[in-house]
């Protein structure tokens, strides 16, 4: 193992978290031994592109400095690639941390459990969930979620959790279920009326909502939740309980375990890991093993 490892930074992340977690953690790699290459990028197309580049170069590792959508910037150079990839989660949601174990907003920790990982060689293969050439590591959202995320993300002013708490608030004066038709491991399409359906490799989405809360990210299998057909009132009980992931004991809610789904509806948008992916119908396959990470 090559000793350069490249720190990929999202500078701007959690209000200007990502800069100044760069430095701590670049330093924690550093007394462990490795030279340290910092990749930045003009917008999130040349980010990518550097950091394509240099996992093509044979870095060490990159480490992701900064939120769910710097860790999926990270995924698309990453996946499929042999490379391990490394979190230092300082951003608004930390989904992907989360699921893995990894400290959240402590960039010193989060640099020393990267290299004590890499000088141990304890490299963990995790799944990813694939949509044409796009990847995910935490949760697909589509439906009533995906319309609180498209809100939430508008929010400038406010962030954490609270946001999306007000996003909620928000979309249920507009909510109406919405048809979709699905088709699971492809089996037959199915016709259904559902709040939302998310697709899990991970188990949180919006800062820590557990969603799909029994997801394992080496099983090689989405879980994916649906909530059915509910009234308002219905919702406002089930929907606060997300954030322990109590709900899935809920009459309208149902989990499938599958390796692929296949998701149509009108005029809805797909969000995974909090980045949005594009307008429904798209088909998502759990790939097993599709990347390596440092874990803690």
């Amino acid at each position: 193992m090559t000793s350069e490892i490249t720190l990929f930074v999202n500078p701007t992340a959690g209000r200007g978290r990502g800069a100044r977690a760069a430095q701590p953690a670049a330093s924690a790699l550093r007394d462990a031994g490795f030279s340290v290459r910092t990749v930045l990028g003009e917008d999130a197309d040349d980010a990518l592109r550097r950091a394509r580049e240099a996992v093509a170069a044979g870095t060490g590792a990159l480490i992701a400095v900064g939120g769910d959508g710097m860790m999926s910037l990270a995924l698309q150079a990453v996946a499929g690639t042999g490379t391990p990839l490394g979190v230092v989660a300082v951003g608004t949601g930390n989904d992907f941390a989360r699921a893995l174990g990894l400290p959240i907003r402590d960039p010193a920790a989060a640099g020393r459990l990267a290299a004590e990982a890499l000088k141990a060689g304890t490299e963990r293969e995790i799944d990813l969930g694939r949509v044409g050439e796009r990847w995910f590591g935490s949760v697909l959202a589509s439906g009533f979620d995906s319309r609180v995320n498209d809100r939430g993300n508008r929010m400038r002013w406010v962030g954490g959790r609270f946001k999306y708490d007000l996003a909620i608030l928000a979309e249920l004066a507009a909510f109406r279920p919405i048809p979709y038709r699905i088709r699971l491991d492809g089996g037959p399409v199915r016709e259904i009326e559902a709040t939302l359906i998310a697709v899990g490799n991970g188990s949180t989405y919006g800062g820590g909502m557990r969603i799909c809360a029994d997801a394992v990210m080496d099983d090689g299998l989405f879980d994916v939740t649906v909530v059915g057909d509910c009234s308002r009132a219905t919702l406002l009980k089930v929907f606060p309980k997300v954030y322990k992931g109590t709900h899935l004991g809920h009459p309208d809610v149902t989990v499938h375990r599958v390796a692929s789904i296949e998701l149509a509806a009108a005029g809805v948008t797909a969000y995974a890991d909090g980045e949005p992916l594009g307008a429904l119908p798209l088909t998502a396959t759990c790939v097993p093993g599709a990347v390596r990470v440092l874990p803690p």
